[in-house]
C-alpha cells in the first residue's frame, strides 16, 4: 500500500466515524485528501473498494499489533493475554468507526468482501484452536473445537460490552477472567464426549469452501487489480507467470504453489492465496 492510499483510508475512517458511511461522499473523501475526485479514483473503484481496502488494513493492523507484543520468553497463556489485549486496544482507538459498521451494517456482501471476511474467520479460528492447545496441552486437542466456538463467543459478547462502554474498560481485566472461565470449561469438559469433531469440522469448512465460490477468472480479475494497487513489479512479474500456468490445460501444481508463495507478506492478496490453493486441491 502506498503512502497516499494510507492517507486517503484514514481520512475516510475519520468522516465514515463522525458521518456515516451512506453519506459521506466520495467528493468529501477526496477534498479532505487533498486531490481531486477523479484523483480518487486512480486509487480506489469505489467507495465499496475502499470500504474493502478499509477492511484489509485493519486486519493488517491487528496482525502488526500482535507481533509487536509477543515476545519469545512468554509463555502460551501470556502470550494469549497479551495479543487479546491488543485486539481489543485496536478496537477502542477506532471505536467511532467500527460502532459506525455495526449501526449502518455497512459492509457489502460483494463476493471479495464476502471471501476476504470468510478467511479471516477461517484464520481466527485457526488461531484460538492453537492458542488453546499451546495453553492447556495436547490432551485438550480433542475437544479444541468446542473450546475454541465457546471463547469466540465469549470474546465477541464482551467486545461488543467494549465498543459501548466508558473509555475507562478494563482491557487486562476481561481478558484474564475470560480466560478464567475458560479454564473452568476445561476442567469439567472431559465429563463429555466432543460434540465437534474434526471430521465435522472439515465437514463445515468444505461447505462454506465449496458453497458461492467465485469462478477462478474472477478471483485472478481482483488478485490483479490488488497487486496494481500495491505497485511492485516483482509482484506483477510473478502474477503473470501463475496466470499462464492456470491458462495451461494441465497446470504444474509444484508451479502454481512456488508463484502463490511469492505472494506472502501481503496481507491483503492472503485470501486470494487461500481461494486458488483451495480450487486446485479440489482438482
Amino acid at each position: 500500500m502506498n503512502e497516499k492510499d494510507r492517507q486517503i483510508i484514514e481520512v475516510s475512517m475519520r468522516l465514515f466515524a463522525s458521518k456515516g458511511f451512506s453519506t459521506t461522499s466520495i467528493q468529501e473523501i477526496a477534498t479532505e485528501s487533498g486531490i481531486s475526485k477523479g484523483a480518487f479514483y486512480l486509487h480506489f473503484k469505489s467507495k465499496d473498494d475502499l470500504l474493502l481496502a478499509i477492511l484489509q488494513y485493519h486486519f493488517e493492523m491487528i496482525e502488526q499489533a500482535f507481533s509487536e507484543v509477543i515476545t519469545s520468553s512468554q509463555s502460551p497463556r501470556e502470550k494469549f493475554i497479551s495479543q487479546q489485549m491488543a485486539l481489543y486496544s485496536h478496537f477502542l482507538t477506532h471505536r467511532e468507526f467500527l460502532i459506525m459498521l455495526t449501526k449502518e451494517q455497512a459492509i457489502p456482501r460483494n463476493e471479495t468482501i464476502k471471501h476476504l471476511l470468510l478467511g479471516k474467520q477461517m484464520e481466527s479460528h485457526q488461531h484460538y484452536r492453537q492458542s488453546i492447545i499451546d495453553i492447556y496441552g495436547l490432551d485438550i486437542e480433542p475437544y479444541s473445537w468446542d473450546i475454541t466456538i465457546i471463547l469466540e463467543g465469549m470474546i465477541k459478547s464482551y467486545m461488543g460490552v467494549l465498543l459501548f462502554s466508558s473509555p475507562d474498560f478494563n482491557i487486562k481485566q476481561v481478558t484474564e477472567f475470560i480466560l478464567k472461565r475458560t479454564d473452568s470449561i476445561v476442567k469439567d469438559i472431559y465429563e463429555d464426549s466432543p460434540f465437534l469433531t474434526n471430521d465435522k469440522v472439515e465437514e463445515i469448512i468444505h461447505f462454506f469452501l465449496s458453497s458461492d465460490q467465485p469462478s477462478l477468472s474472477n478471483v485472478l480479475k481482483n488478485l490483479e487489480e490488488e497487486i496494481d494497487k500495491i505497485g511492485e513489479d516483482e509482484l506483477l512479474v510473478t502474477f503473470q507467470v501463475l496466470k499462464e500456468e492456470l491458462e495451461k490445460e494441465k497446470p504444474r501444481a509444484p508451479v502454481i504453489q512456488g508463484m502463490l508463495s511469492n505472494f506472502s507478506g501481503y496481507p491483503s492478496l492472503d485470501h486470494y492465496k487461500n481461494l486458488i490453493s483451495e480450487y486446485y486441491s479440489r482438482k
